[in-house]
């Protein structure tokens, strides 16, 4: 019984990331991996059941978007186009990198999370020493492998995937000198998670186009490295001996982490998504410039309803499932509503009806999770082994690629 709860935990949080993520792909770069990022961490908390962490939401909320929302900065466009290729070097390469760059999403944001996940009295993270590590290590590894090596991962494009590394290596760092065992297992689990979820959502992605199936395959890989990412992100907390959170709740220390999440994160997004050259399909279907500001407007008193609500009933000391479960379902509820409204609200792609669907599922299993932590020992050599494997496991999917299809437009080469 515990084994079905623990999976079915996993699962949920696997869905709800999954779902954020393929609705990121309507928005895209740093502000909205963020935004799907903490709907990650919210998930956790939600499915863990632990009244101690009630407490913390907002918090792991935050350190996770930031953790999530970093490595959006980089570009991957290109290395898609790899993988559409009908050779096996380029493509093998294009799904390795994306493995790459997955397993820089999934440290950042796992690590990130499970680090404000295991603050208490006796370990405080110094938050400020951390960011100034991470940003002096990411300049040094851009300058010395972008600057000095040359070694790019995706030319023309943005080479920013170097900055990442070293930010995730100064937070591997960091972990290890403060014997954080069970942050390390969260990060090692959702980079490997997330890694393999953007691999193999761009394989479903080219297998797709090669059967030219009437579906948004872009939103197959974006749910796709949300799911196995939040999946394993999932499986390193569950499987984790987590001490008892003993420190004082503190209404005004949600403050910041509310108005991150629910100010600052909109906005930016809405600022970068809803401008009137994105809105421009609105005049194809017969709109006008009048429509298109109802549109920019309706989006804007969503994220302040959002930022209301959240501001006003849940700035508080004292939170319980009741009430994680009630912001989850706002934070996310308005994430899809914006997605909805950027698509045009009267378009109907089939990717927005399994949303609801997922969402729908998510809360109705929510309920009956109980009992579901399975602390078990494990040793790095675990991760080190199915690292090997999935490496293996891409090339296998590169051939599979390259065989089911001719080139497909939009491949790129890389050698």
């Amino acid at each position: 019984m515990k084994n079905k709860q623990t999976f079915l935990s996993m699962l949920t949080v696997a869905m709800a990331l999954g779902t954020a993520w393929a609705v990121r792909g309507k928005f895209g770069h740093e502000q909205g991996a963020a935004w799907a990022g903490a709907i990650g961490a919210i998930s956790i908390v939600l499915v863990a059941k632990r009244g101690d962490w009630y407490n913390k939401v907002f918090k792991v909320a935050l350190a996770a978007a930031v953790g999530w929302g970093l490595s959006g900065m980089i570009s991957y466009g290109v290395v898609v186009g790899y993988g559409r290729g009908s050779d096996f070097v380029n493509v093998y390469y294009g799904l390795l990198m994306l493995f790459v760059i997955g397993v820089l999403y999934g440290f950042l944001g796992g690590g990130l999370f499970a680090l404000a996940l295991a603050e208490s009295r006796e370990f405080k993270v110094r938050w400020a020493s951390l960011i100034a590590e991470m940003v002096a290590l990411a300049l040094l590894a851009y300058g010395l492998l972008i600057n000095q090596l040359g070694w790019f991962m995706t030319p023309p494009r943005s080479e920013l995937w170097a900055a990442c590394l070293g930010a995730s290596i100064a937070l591997a760092w960091y972990i290890l000198r403060h014997k954080q065992e069970n942050v390390l297992r969260v990060a090692a689990w959702s980079a490997l998670g997330a890694g393999i979820g953007f691999s193999f959502g761009n394989f479903l992605q080219v297998a797709g186009s090669g059967f030219s199936l009437p579906f948004n395959l872009w939103n197959i890989m974006e749910y796709s490295i949300g799911f196995f990412g939040g999946l394993g992100m999932a499986y390193g907390t569950l499987t984790s001996s987590w001490h008892l959170s003993d420190t004082v709740s503190d209404k005004r220390s949600n403050l910041v982490p509310i108005l991150f999440l629910a100010v600052f994160i909109p906005f930016v997004l809405w600022d970068q998504s809803f401008v009137t050259e994105k809105l421009d399909f609105i005049l194809e279907l017969g709109g006008t410039a009048e429509t298109i500001f109802s549109f920019q407007a309706i989006s804007l008193v969503a994220i302040a309803f959002c930022a209301a609500i959240l501001l006003t009933k849940f700035n508080r000391s004292h939170y319980d499932f009741s009430s994680v479960r009630s912001i989850f379902i706002i934070y996310l509820g308005v994430y899809t509503f914006l997605s909805f409204l950027l698509t045009g609200i009267t378009v109907h792609p089939i990717e927005q009806y399994l949303y609801l669907i997922n969402i729908a599922v998510i809360l109705f299993i929510l309920p009956s999770l109980r009992d579901n932590f399975v602390p078990t020992q494990e040793f790095p050599r675990k991760w080190t082994a199915a690292a090997v494997f999935s490496v293996l496991m891409i090339a296998l999917l590169a051939i599979v690629a390259i065989h089911s299809h001719s080139e497909l437009p939009g491949s790129q080469m890389r050698f």
